[in-house]
């Protein structure tokens, strides 16, 4: 029977309905889930110049040169970096000047590779860039928050094949920040828990939505998932902000991405998805607003939320703001649990 179930990080509804279940093999089946790809691979080794000039840069392994995660300024910017904060009211609504950063991270110097496929150490050079872009665009005092994405198929928005993510640096905090932070400032201040933490223990006792556990992550399909297999990947221990990740902490969070992305890989056909990490704002003051950051460091909890495309929102979705998921979180965790992440 279906139920309504109520996300109180999100604060949103999702119907989840048993009844419209799919099995993971039957997710739309013949999709075109590659973008077509048009003339030299552009991000691949020896076509730097098909790009704008590195940013940052992690060297390969070995004595042989080359790079094997590098970084550049997007060419076609959702916000560029040049200009200042401009704030204006046009009658009822509010305008800011378009000013930001927006980075392609490479992740591989392989046109044939993805995420899933790369060694765990690879993996972690990975992580290591976005914590360096982190870092370095707080310096900004500008921008108000960096959303680190990965989107990997046509269907999730990709517009190329070779394996990369992207940040992007905002002077404003994203709406769906603003509503997490909220939500765990709330719970903080009348339990003096961190929310995350009390959801991961909860998890934890109950096995029922846990998909893979190692000694320091978690990996979770929420309660109220809003699409089929959502996961979202947290730290046993109470982190607010992935900036402050140790290099020790990267390599074990690299373990469990990697895992869990082959096991979505083998389950549902190497999916379109989309990754997002949600950490903690740039830690500049806020004018008017001394109390803003003063818990963060107590409520907050860095995470990674990964949903693969396999399901289309329709009318209702879109009309109601309130998501429609075929399948349980408890099956999606029990199969993810299952499945074998070498078979694909």
């Amino acid at each position: 029977m279906s139920e309504l179930r109520y996300c109180p990080i999100k604060h949103l509804w999702t119907i989840i309905a048993p009844e419209r279940k799919q099995r993971p093999d039957e997710f739309w089946h013949g999709r075109d889930r590659a973008p077509a790809a048009l003339g030299p691979d552009p991000l691949a080794a020896g076509n730097e110049a098909l790009t704008p000039p590195t940013i940052f840069a992690i060297p390969a392994a070995g004595d042989g040169g080359g790079w094997q995660v590098r970084v550049f300024a997007n060419p076609f910017p959702a916000l560029r970096v040049e200009g200042e904060v401009a704030r204006e009211a046009v009658g009822l609504n509010d305008t800011v000047a378009g000013v930001g950063a927006h980075e392609v991270i490479v992740e591989t110097p392989r046109s044939d590779a993805e995420l899933a496929d790369l060694t765990i150490d690879e993996v972690a050079m990975v992580l290591h860039a976005w914590r360096a872009r982190l870092l370095d665009l707080r310096r900004d005092v500008r921008l108000r928050y960096s959303l680190i994405f990965k989107d990997k198929g046509r269907e999730a928005g990709a517009s190329l094949r070779h394996a990369h993510s992207q940040l992007i640096a905002t002077p404003i905090i994203p709406t769906t920040i603003v509503q997490e932070l909220n939500a765990a400032r709330s719970h903080f201040r009348h339990r003096e828990r961190c929310l995350f933490c009390d959801v991961i223990r909860q998890e934890l006792r109950l096995g029922e939505r846990v998909c893979l556990e190692t000694e320091r992550f978690v990996a979770l399909a929420p309660f109220a998932a809003t699409s089929p297999f959502e996961t979202w990947i947290l730290p046993k221990e109470h982190r607010h902000d992935f900036g402050l990740a140790a290099d020790d902490e990267l390599r074990a969070l690299a373990v469990i991405l990697r895992d869990l992305l082959r096991r979505l890989r083998v389950l549902l056909d190497d999916p379109p998805f989309n990754l997002v990490l949600h950490t903690a704002p740039n830690p500049h003051p806020r004018p008017g607003r001394p109390e803003f950051w003063t818990t963060i460091e107590y409520d907050f909890h860095w995470h990674l939320e990964i949903v693969p495309r396999v399901h289309r929102p329709a009318g209702f979705e879109w009309g109601a703001g309130c998501s429609l998921n075929p399948t349980p979180p408890e099956e999606a965790a029990r199969f993810l649990h299952e499945a074998d992440p070498e078979a694909g």
